[in-house]
């Protein structure tokens, strides 16, 4: 079961992706995050009220939400600060990236994450998740030669850095989604990180974009802005409902989650008509062998 939600959640993610790219076209990237995490916060807000007004609708599903201690509250807070982090340089390189160039370098993060186990949490390698993680560095490194002939220089171009940085963020954000749901509850942690992810990001909208926001791109509100949420709380829902099983692997949903990537990398070849797609493509097969080759390893 664990295993059918890591990939109800790839799915999930890959259509986020698309509806993410179709909300920053010509779009100001901050507030499109922000109505993103508005209308998540919405779509969660029902279930924390019945959980505290009505606890026997909810309890014993696994929709209810838990009330949690002040300490757990200040790990959901940098969860926040984290998943927020990763998001902003994302969000801000798929708006300049191709999508067929910025998708698959974002899906190589759960080789971060593999590498961030064994030097943190001391995990070793299998044979299998060693030649993963070869193959999977050798087309990340690739996709900077694809970058190239497009005028993405990995040297030069800060987009390319953009979603490097999200990459690695990500990276440390799904390290410490082993930490904290194997102490806290899925939907406490879904929940209240997503709330604090909105009182943090009015604070950067309110104060960074607000003031210059005749100087810069205008905001144009569009309805695949809340397909971003809807999609986004479905695939999470799915990703920390699988890991709460006892017999599901963080390495395995992980992995399984980052395969989502061939939806967007579809909508690129066969929609935005991006260019460059023989490169491109042998890339995207590196990183794929890379995740079935974790995925077996582990």
């Amino acid at each position: 079961m664990w295993l059918v939600l890591g990939f109800l959640s790839a799915l999930l993610l890959g259509i986020y992706d698309v509806s993410k790219k179709v909300s920053l076209q010509d779009n100001a990237v901050i507030p499109v995050l922000l109505t993103s995490i508005l209308f998540s916060s919405t779509i969660l807000l029902p279930f924390l009220l019945i959980s505290k007004f009505q606890p026997t609708l909810l309890e014993g599903t696994a929709l209810y939400v838990p009330t949690v201690d002040f300490r757990t509250h200040l790990f959901l807070i940098l969860k926040a600060v984290i998943v927020l982090s990763s998001w902003i340089f994302a969000y801000f390189a798929m708006k300049h990236l191709p999508i067929t160039l910025a998708s698959p370098i974002k899906a190589t993060q759960p080789v971060w994450v593999v590498l961030g186990g064994v030097l943190i949490f001391g995990e070793k390698l299998s044979g299998f998740q060693t030649i993963g993680v070869v193959i999977t560095l050798i087309s990340f490194f690739m996709f900077s030669f694809a970058g190239k002939k497009e005028g993405f220089s990995i040297r030069s171009n800060k987009w390319i850095w953009f979603i490097i940085m999200a990459t690695f963020i990500g990276a440390i954000s799904g390290l410490y989604d082993k930490y904290l749901l194997g102490r806290f509850d899925h939907m406490a942690v879904q929940t209240y990180y997503t709330f604090y992810q909105a009182i943090i990001m009015g604070v950067i909208t309110l104060f960074l974009w607000y003031p210059t926001r005749k100087k810069t791109t205008p905001f144009q509100f569009r309805w695949s802005i809340a397909l971003i949420s809807i999609f986004l709380v479905s695939a999470d829902f799915a990703y920390f409902y699988a890991l709460t099983m006892p017999e599901s692997l963080i390495s395995v949903v992980s992995t399984v989650r980052r395969a989502g990537v061939i939806v967007p990398f579809f909508y690129g070849v066969f929609i935005m008509h991006d260019k460059n797609l023989k490169l491109k493509i042998i890339d995207m097969i590196g990183v794929i062998l890379g995740m079935i080759f974790l995925f077996l390893g582990s």
